[in-house]
């Protein structure tokens, strides 16, 4: 049974005219829905449960996870002690210190500048990936639907013979799109503007191979969250003449900073395009607005689009807070803040 800030708010967008939805779930995650594979599949299904209750489940649908919501999975099957933890860096040693072999082994293979991070993220990546792989592809099967299954960071991830498969590589914040027969479509979506925090442990994927995927609800885009702020991730996007364009996103402990002065670039230098002088100018919300999905989708060519983010508490972090928003041509909703989770029906 979900807790009142995992139960969902609603919000739609549009009318059901027959030619699908993009369906954003922005899930309430706790560490306890990580301990296993049965804990992630039974928290992501009761969404899903929850929106065919409100009919937005048909053969056109795309639901949308968020960015990271696979990540956690690194921590599967490490016990109480580690899902009771006081704060992410207590179990995160807790892990280490149950596996000490195993993490110095990855760790002196790593050639990251965050070797710790790295290591700790390669040392159960199998794991996640199988835990990854078979509950999206399940649920997808299962509704019959297609889903952008957020994102997961994993060691040169790739599709091999209709599975997610690892090699010997660098760490991506990659995003798999399964279909509604629970295959992968074989092309991936890597992340290729990684944060400041990220680019210690993950590597930027190249902006020229974002792809774009046909889906019964037509051509589709996605853009792993800090990507939708580069106008050259649009550009072979508008070349592959997407219709919908999907932004799976991922914030800690910043409710309080969607008001205030917008800092700049994370990690990269700011586009061509951009006004300097906005920043510590213009808030980070008008900043979301101005420079990611809402001020570039029509540059993509799409005429629909959403940006969602992960909420919870995983441990001492704070999810969530940061707003939805959903595009339909000219027409552009923002979400209020909360920290609950919600489900949000962009009608096509």
């Amino acid at each position: 049974m979900m807790d009142n800030l995992s139960l969902p708010n609603l919000h739609q967008l549009g009318v059901d005219r027959g030619r699908g939805n993009l369906l954003g779930i922005e899930a309430y995650m706790l560490p306890r829905d990580y301990a296993s594979r049965e804990s992630f599949l039974d928290k992501l299904n009761g969404y899903l449960l929850a929106a065919r209750r409100e009919k937005w489940l048909n053969a056109k649908t795309i639901v949308l996870f968020p960015e990271y919501i696979g990540t956690w999975l690194v921590l599967a099957g490490e016990g109480e002690k580690i899902s009771q933890a006081a704060s992410l860096d207590a179990a995160e040693r807790a892990m280490v210190f149950r596996h000490p072999l195993k993490f110095i082994a990855y760790f002196f293979k790593s050639t990251e500048r965050g070797r710790a991070e790295a290591a700790f993220f390669r040392m159960e990546a199998n794991q996640m990936a199988e835990i990854y792989h078979d509950v999206f592809s399940g649920l997808a099967r299962d509704y019959a639907i297609t889903i952008i299954a957020g994102s997961i960071v994993l060691p040169a991830p790739r599709i091999s013979n209709r599975r997610l498969i690892l090699s010997d590589g660098p760490l991506r914040n990659s995003s798999v799109i399964y279909q509604p027969n629970g295959e992968p479509h074989p092309r991936l979506i890597c992340k290729a503007f990684p944060t400041s925090k990220e680019l210690p442990f993950t590597a930027p994927a190249s902006a020229d191979d974002i792809a774009s995927f046909d889906t019964p609800a037509g051509r589709l885009g996605a853009l792993i969250c800090a990507d939708s702020w580069f106008p050259q991730a649009y550009v072979p996007l508008k070349e592959q003449r997407i219709d919908l364009l999907a932004v799976p996103s991922y914030d800690v402990n910043g409710t309080y900073r969607w008001n205030q002065p917008w800092l700049g670039y994370d990690g990269w230098q700011a586009p061509a395009d951009v006004d300097v002088n906005d920043i510590k100018e213009i808030t980070l919300a008008q900043a979301w607005n101005k420079y990611s999905l809402a001020g570039r989708i029509r540059s993509s060519g799409a005429g629909r689009g959403m940006n969602i983010f992960l909420r919870g508490k995983l441990w001492d972090q704070d999810l969530g807070g940061w707003p939805a928003t959903l595009v339909r041509d000219e027409e552009v909703f923002v979400e209020k803040q909360t920290e609950k989770a919600a489900l949000l029906c962009l009608w096509l």
